[in-house]
């Protein structure tokens, strides 16, 4: 019997977080992003040693910080070192359940450059979240054109 090298339900790339109060963090994924839990493991302290959410299709794996892991909250670097990406099938619809649930409003829904709605929310426990509907197909001339007259917006 063969193994596949990726567990089901994952892709090649899972991103795992470092978060205080793990637990709590997973009940706020679920309100804000929809997320289902796929499985815990407890500490012998009560603290989540590791879980598992699912976002639309894809994993995210989290943890309370523990010494010997390599990941630390936010709260504890002063600000996080990467930032959680998900494409959706609406963007305002998505961005307001968050908000509603808690999630913090760093830049709302605006049409980009490069083809997506896309908006940016932080979460209570210092990770951000941009949210992002794929609206327009762009050639790369295009792209880099309307890239050149945003940064030209921008000086």
């Amino acid at each position: 019997m063969s193994v596949n090298p990726v567990p089901e339900g994952h892709h090649t790339v899972t991103p795992y977080l470092a978060v205080d109060d793990a637990a709590a963090a997973i009940e706020f994924y679920g309100r804000a992003f929809g997320a289902t839990e796929q499985g815990r493991m407890t500490g012998p302290d009560g603290s989540v040693a590791h879980a598992s959410i699912q976002i639309g299709d894809s994993r995210v794996m989290l943890s309370d910080p523990y010494p010997q892991g390599s990941a630390r909250p936010p709260k504890q670097l002063g600000g996080t070192t990467c930032v959680m990406f998900l494409y959706v099938e609406d963007t305002d619809a998505f961005y307001r359940r968050a908000v509603d649930a808690g999630a913090t409003a760093t830049m709302p829904p605006d049409d980009m450059f490069w083809g997506d709605r896309f908006a940016q929310v932080g979460d209570p426990f210092g990770h951000v979240w941009q949210i992002a509907t794929h609206k327009e197909d762009l050639s790369a001339e295009e792209m880099a054109e309307r890239g050149r007259q945003a940064m030209a917006q921008m000086s």
